[in-house]
């Protein structure tokens, strides 16, 4: 039987070169740690701190936030990629992820008060499911509260929903 090419020019040693990746591969590795480290730029510096990252990596970061000019913050946003290669960012990716996920409790859990003082202002019977709910509740000072909120509705500053807000927060927030 006649050899191929493949047969008589690919050893085994070819098959590591297949395990190694791709140069396409390379590139979007690259472009991930680079947005990590566009992230990381964004950060309040107080979370930065709370980091652990290399002093370099820091002073880069910093140098980003002060750069006002298109061009040198794209060449700033490129050596932080390359020095974002040079370290394990898996702890960072872990901690913008615990950030985020904070975050959208944080919007959920302000949702959910949001549409507690919605329905209670709306809604008649809404007062004892959400002291049902929440037994904690000061039930007097809702029903002084929701009373004045129903009567300001159309107020330009309706100082009771806000109050409202502040007593259905301090009720939800310990249950969640």
């Amino acid at each position: 039987m006649p050899r191929t090419w493949h047969d008589r020019f690919m050893t085994d040693d070819s098959e590591d070169l297949n395990e190694a990746p791709s140069k396409s591969q390379r590139k979007r590795q690259s472009q991930e740690l680079q947005t990590l480290g566009e992230a990381l730029i964004a950060l309040p510096p107080i979370e930065l701190d709370a980091l652990p990252l290399p002093e370099n990596l820091r002073d880069a970061l910093e140098l980003a936030r002060r750069i006002t000019k298109h061009g040198g913050l794209a060449r700033q946003k490129q050596l932080i990629g390359k020095l974002m290669r040079q370290i394990d960012a898996e702890p960072i990716r872990i901690a913008l992820a615990a950030r985020r996920e904070h975050d959208r409790t944080q919007t959920r859990l302000f949702h959910l008060i949001e549409r507690w003082r919605s329905r209670l202002i709306d809604e008649a019977h809404a007062l004892d499911e959400f002291l049902q709910a929440y037994p904690s509740a000061d039930r007097i000072a809702c029903e002084r509260l929701i009373a004045e909120a129903r009567r300001e509705a159309d107020a330009r500053t309706p100082k009771a929903a806000r109050e409202l807000f502040r007593v259905v927060e301090k009720a939800v927030r310990p249950v969640v």
